[in-house]
């Protein structure tokens, strides 16, 4: 019962959520394909229906388009007066939002949430007023066309050639309390077009010649649903963790692959993709780290990293959790994340070993209740000459060594004390050295300590003393238990370290997140945000580190004069000179080559250099600071060391590094704009 229970922590989440929305307005959004599929009219409907039952219903504004349709559903209901703003010789009506929390109704009505306000209103844009208004505490409904919505700005201007300029951020869609579909099909809509319900008969013929061909209809109608259906998943995941819900819910395929340090493991990820793709469903890579991460080799680690960067080019998403149970683990996050499909791959071991370490297909097949689990073979390799024997690293052999020293110690403790103790008292002598060699050089050396503790025993402890032979039979009994103890001791001792390891690094990674954001919510010039970001990174990421922002030089000479690069954000870059911070100390300096990768990331808004598949020569890795108002600037990193490459979980640190820097950027050119 108690695996039913809710977690405690997500049930307090929840109420103090909870208690916030309750002084907070509620959000309907009538969401749609295109204009023409009636949103205005479906919103009003509603509008009537809440006034009929009593609410308080008030239009604050409405774009009727010469509807008459519309314009007869707005008769009966209150209308706020709009506002008349003076604009080079003519006017322009806006919502007022000053009259609305004025007059504060249960229920405003607001049309067109992307709009973009004439000048003089408070705010820029009326999803801002929509906002306000909710948090007076009055409900909105409002209408919204999915061509503007951020994430899909350059999609839609990909699929139908025209660039949308009035934008909405997806947060407002996600932070909706209610969103409802309004679906047309083209061609109903196309007809509407002809017969002048959408537009007059000129801007109709103009509009089906451009933005409304058929085909863009289409395009746009699957992204509509697919955005609807992606924020049904959304609600759906929000009710299984509400109501701690444990079984699989196939309302949608998501597959989850797991994913280590094989080089089978790009055959996996490609056929993971293949049949996400084939299905039109998400897919997640996992890799459980366990104890034994840690004795990975180099080049264990560089496979790991390429297979999990394979992920992300091929469109998926990465995880890296950490546990003793590789199966354990993998059935609790597919349950959290209400996968249907696990792929996995075919082992490669004995049987033998399998008998003594486990199967993971076995432990998934027999622990995956509802879940499917597909098991995939390898990709064959091509021959190569066969690598040589693996050697323990300089630093294992010498704590093996010192594990015997430690052994040795407590045969001379023993003997010594051997007068005055019972041969079965001196087996906590070699108990302690154990414990202590667990501790201190691992679960390898541990082990190799229990069993020639064991022998040495044996050998020097037990009568007859100096041989192997033992007289009395129940020391059979004690050499068991001390094996199977100092086992147990090296194993458990090897997990809390492993744990203990694992916690430090997500303690490190937050802290540092959190001491980079308020460092940076202090400060307001653009060298010194670019200074402190380029400290953090190193500190935190253990690479060195450099903030690139467009710039050149002033006037006098001044190497820290800032400037925006030609052009603008929003629209292409051309070569600038860059300003750096971050090449004292710890950084490093561009040459030519490095300096025009970044230039390349710059102009692209795409992260490059080494270990990407774009300008993979390069030294450093450079990431894009990306904002709403375009590329701001590009953030340059290198592993401290020459031989070493930055890890998958280094990148993604960089690259909520990055996202932070980026705004601190962005708010510092908008406080310099305002100024």
């Amino acid at each position: 019962m108690s695996d039913q229970r809710p977690d405690p922590d997500a049930l307090l989440a929840r109420v103090q959520a909870e208690e916030a929305k309750q002084a907070r307005g509620k959000l309907k959004i009538f969401f749609g394909a295109a204009p023409g599929v009636g949103k205005t009219y479906s919103m009003l409907e509603a509008a009537r229906k809440a006034a009929k039952e009593g609410a308080d219903v008030v239009v604050g504004y409405i774009e009727p388009h010469c509807r008459p349709e519309t314009q007869a559903l707005v008769l009966g209901l209150d209308i706020l007066p709009r506002l008349e703003i003076p604009y080079r010789g003519t006017t322009l009506f806006e919502f007022n939002l000053d009259a609305a929390l004025a007059l504060h109704p249960q229920l405003l009505i607001v049309d067109e949430l992307a709009h973009a306000n004439a000048p003089g209103v408070a705010h820029t844009k009326r999803w801002q007023d929509v906002m306000q208004l909710l948090d007076a505490g009055i409900d909105v409904y409002t209408t919204l066309n999915v061509q503007h919505l951020e994430s899909l700005n350059d999609v839609i201007a990909q699929i139908t050639g025209v660039v949308v300029r009035e934008t909405v951020p997806d947060s407002i869609l996600e932070q909706a309390d209610e969103v409802e579909l309004v679906d047309l099909p083209p061609n109903d809509l196309l007809e509407r077009l002809r017969e002048g319900k959408v537009y007059i008969a000129r801007e109709a013929e103009r509009a089906m010649a451009h933005f409304f061909t058929k085909g863009n209809l289409i395009a746009l109608r699957e992204l509509a649903l697919r955005r609807t259906a992606e924020r049904v998943g959304e609600q759906m995941d929000v009710y299984r963790d509400e109501h701690a819900v444990r079984g699989t819910w196939p309302a949608r395929e998501r597959l989850l692959v797991c994913v280590g340090p094989s080089p089978f493991a790009g055959r996996l990820v490609r056929a993971t993709r293949r049949m996400a793709a084939s299905l039109k469903s998400p897919w997640v890579a996992v890799h459980i780290e366990t104890p034994s991460d840690a004795n990975l080799s180099s080049a264990d680690r560089e496979q790991l990293t390429q297979t999990l960067r394979l992920v992300e080019q091929l469109g998926g998403e990465t995880a890296t959790l950490s546990g003793q149970s590789v199966a354990e683990e993998l059935i609790q996050y597919a349950r959290s994340r209400n996968v249907t499909k696990i792929v996995v791959g075919k082992p490669k071991q004995p049987r033998w070993k399998e008998l003594f370490r486990g199967s993971l297909v076995y432990e998934l097949t027999r622990k995956c209740g509802d879940i499917d689990v597909y098991v995939i073979s390898g990709d064959p390799q091509p021959a190569t000459t066969p690598a040589a024997p693996a050697r323990l690293p300089r630093s294992s052999r010498l704590d093996y060594f010192w594990a015997m020293v430690v052994v040795l110690g407590c045969t001379g403790l023993g003997i010594l004390l051997s007068p005055y103790l019972d041969p079965t008292n001196l087996v906590m002598i070699y108990m302690l050295g154990v414990v202590a060699i667990s501790l201190r050089l691992g679960r390898g050396p541990s082990i190799m300590a229990t069993i020639l503790g064991v022998a040495a025993f044996d050998f020097f402890l037990v009568p007859p003393q100096w041989t192997l032979a033992v007289r009395d039979t129940e020391y059979f009994f004690t050499f068991l238990v001390m094996l199977v103890t100092g086992l147990v001791i090296s194993t458990l001792t090897a997990r809390v370290q492993f744990q203990a390891q694992a916690a430090r690094g997500r303690e490190r990674r937050t802290a540092a997140l959190y001491a980079i954001s308020r460092e940076l919510a202090a400060t307001q010039s653009r060298e010194q945000i670019a200074q402190i970001a380029a400290r953090h990174v190193m500190a935190a990421s253990d690479v060195r580190a450099v903030v690139l922002l467009p710039g050149g030089k002033g006037e006098k000479g001044d190497r820290h004069h800032l400037c925006e690069a030609p052009g603008g954000p929003s629209r292409p870059m051309v070569p600038v000179p860059f300003f750096s911070s971050g090449t004292d100390g710890d950084g490093f300096a561009l040459g030519v080559h490095e300096e025009a990768v970044a230039q390349w990331v710059l102009e692209h808004g795409q992260t490059a250099g080494r270990g990407t598949a774009t300008l993979p020569g390069s030294e450093g890795t450079y990431f894009p600071l990306s904002t709403s108002r375009g590329v701001v600037g590009v953030l340059g990193v290198i592993p401290s060391s020459v031989a070493r490459s930055v890890d998958i979980e280094q990148i993604h640190l960089v690259e909520a590094f990055a996202g932070i820097i980026a705004l601190a950027l962005e708010r510092a050119d908008l406080e310099r704009e305002a100024d």
